[in-house]
């Protein structure tokens, strides 16, 4: 349905012998105004609890699980699979798969000695060695691969949603652009 609705059609010859279909535009791309993406008016922050999707949150949030592309635009996620936050089970699998010891050693981490104190900075093993940074091991706190993967599913699960005040604008908005030809 969203790509029936939302995207042009286009005549596309694919074997290159002046036979053409007509076939939808996927590549067909819209991207939100840097002054409306940044408008904190507009949005609410929210963080994604276990087992919800794009659709369950639209749902909810604009009684139609349809408009789960406006979720995804608005956080610019283009791949649900890899930007998305995993479910438990998949987060365990993920892990154990990607590293030989999920518990093992991601990174270091020393906190900043100027400026913001509570931010912290990454610092590789080999990095201390390299510098000769005796001191590195008695001030650096251990991440584990766990730990890091950990945090990037964190970052994931923090999300924007267009206050649904807006949605009916935003998708008239979205409908015009995408529809409009380039020349």
């Amino acid at each position: 349905m969203y790509f029936d609705k939302n995207f042009p059609t286009i005549p596309y010859d694919s074997v290159g012998q002046g036979t053409f279909k007509d076939v939808k535009n996927l590549l067909r791309r819209v991207a939100l105004r840097t002054k409306v993406k940044t408008n904190s008016l507009l949005y609410d922050t929210y963080d994604v609890k276990e087992g919800e999707t794009p659709e369950s949150i639209a749902f909810n949030l604009y009684d139609n699980a349809e408009l789960h592309w406006v979720i995804m635009l608005v956080n610019d996620i283009t791949d649900r699979y890899h930007q998305w936050p995993m479910y438990e089970q998949q987060f365990n699998t993920y892990i154990t798969e990607k590293y030989d010891n999920p518990d093992g050693v991601h990174h270091y981490e020393i906190s900043q000695s100027s400026g913001d104190t509570k931010t912290k900075i990454e610092v590789y093993a080999n990095e201390a060695l390299y510098t000769g940074d005796t001191d590195f091991y008695s001030s650096a706190t251990i991440v584990t691969n766990r730990e890091y993967e950990e945090q990037e599913q964190d970052k994931k699960r923090r999300i924007k949603l267009l206050d649904p005040s807006f949605v009916e604008q935003f998708v008239q908005e979205f409908e015009l652009l995408v529809g409009e030809t380039p020349i």
